[in-house]
């Protein structure tokens, strides 16, 4: 990946191109200066790397493996699709790669709390752990709605020792919980640090959380070749607020690769009944950003909504927004029983239950492999299905003979 991009994007401001920034109250700006400037400075000490890099082999389990899906592959006639398994990261997925960078930054800038938001929980459970592992407080805000639908998180976090803060305002999902985190950030920010679940908010948090995750694209690319001998000829993730996915797309910037966003179509493009953001938004501020935003007509953030929780957002990392005006990456979307298709055919073809939110990469990829045949396709399986499980099951659960159906059609 050519170096200059990375040097280039964000600028001092941060911005990539028109899109981010940060719009802060009076209160906060000086903090986040101080965050900034600890990790612009720490992150190129020996001693920052060699510890994160300790915590990352020793106790994430990282590398994680590129696996070649043969099963499904063969089902679909030609392309070839390869998953890299973030749903291996401890915890269940990529989100711990900048949680325990959060958390150790944290940590040497003299933090005693974590606070931060939480849609799927992913998220909140990474950042739990990483409260836990470097001995720190940790508060972790969730709306109601999520909550009920990922109650196996929440009760991770809480063995955990995080303190869940249920949010009962507005929809009751993730724009409310990061609403409610930023107040109590808002109480404290001397000795806590908020701790932004994606590439979105104020700077620096698109670049820290970016430069966390870029370890995903790294070990991908150098294993992908090393398995196959070339590079991928596509690329696809599931993208909400973005992590994931520019985690493995910065790796692939400069490189000839097609690569695809996956946003969430839901139930339909009706307002309130998706989360796609790239397809339907404008450019907005929200949450001390600018980025795409759904809006309605006041100019207001947009009602959203989406199977999975991770990805109901009605804004997106502002990279995300400037790629996609450079048309370097192409933003589709995925609705809810493509999702959810996808979901049962992976379990059943390769014994892998994804998350909801990488479900949504998996069902594009399999459109994807009828398009392009004899085409290799590399998917971020971001994570896995654990917290989706009770949902799903007594809420969209099919018999065998639906599930033999699904198969065929798949195929």
């Amino acid at each position: 990946m050519n170096k200059e991009y990375f040097k280039k994007f964000p600028d001092e401001k941060g911005f990539f191109g028109q899109y981010g920034g940060a719009f802060l109250p009076p209160a906060l700006i000086e903090h986040f200066k101080d965050i900034t400037h600890a990790y612009l400075t720490i992150s190129k000490s020996h001693r920052f790397i060699s510890e994160l890099r300790s915590i990352r082999k020793h106790y994430q389990g990282r590398p994680t493996p590129v696996y070649f899906a043969e099963r499904l592959s063969n089902m679909l006639g030609g392309a070839r699709i390869y998953l890299k398994r973030e749903d291996l990261n401890h915890t269940g997925a990529h989100k711990l790669n900048h949680c325990m960078g959060e958390g150790l930054l944290a940590k040497y800038m003299g933090k005693k709390k974590l606070i931060a938001e939480t849609g799927a929980g992913q998220h909140g459970v990474a950042l739990a752990t990483a409260a836990a592992y470097f001995g720190l407080e940790c508060e972790i805000h969730m709306g109601e709605v999520d909550m009920a639908k990922e109650h196996p998180n929440v009760i991770r976090m809480k063995l955990l020792g995080a303190n869940v803060i249920p949010v009962s305002s507005g929809l009751k999902t993730l724009k409310e919980a990061v609403d409610s985190a930023f107040e109590s950030y808002l109480k404290d920010p001397e000795s806590s640090m908020y701790c932004i679940g994606s590439v979105v908010g104020p700077h620096p948090f698109p670049m820290l959380v970016r430069e966390f995750q870029r370890i995903v694209g790294i070990e991908a690319r150098e294993q992908f070749f090393d398995m196959t001998g070339e590079l991928p000829d596509n690329i696809v993730a599931c993208v909400g607020g973005g992590s994931n996915a520019i985690g493995l797309f910065s790796a692939f910037l400069d490189d000839p690769s097609e690569i695809y966003g996956v946003e969430p179509s839901g139930r339909s493009f009706k307002p309130g009944d998706h989360a796609a953001t790239m397809t339907y938004g404008k450019p907005g501020v929200i949450h001390g950003f600018k980025c795409y935003l759904l809006q309605n007509e006041k100019g207001e953030p947009a009602p959203v909504y989406s199977i999975a929780s991770g990805l109901d957002y009605p804004g997106v990392g502002p990279e995300h927004c400037h790629l996609k005006d450079s048309e370097r990456v192409k933003y589709v979307t995925v609705d809810d029983q493509d999702c959810l298709e996808a979901f049962y055919v992976l379990s059943r073809t390769e014994g892998i239950i994804p998350a909801l939110e990488s479900a949504h990469a998996v069902a594009y990829a399999l459109k994807l492999a009828k398009e392009k045949k004899y085409q290799s396709i590399l998917v971020n399986l971001s994570g896995r299905g654990d917290k989706d499980i009770d949902f799903i099951t007594e809420n969209y659960g099919y018999t065998e003979e639906q599930m033999q159906n699904r198969l065929k059609k798949t195929a």
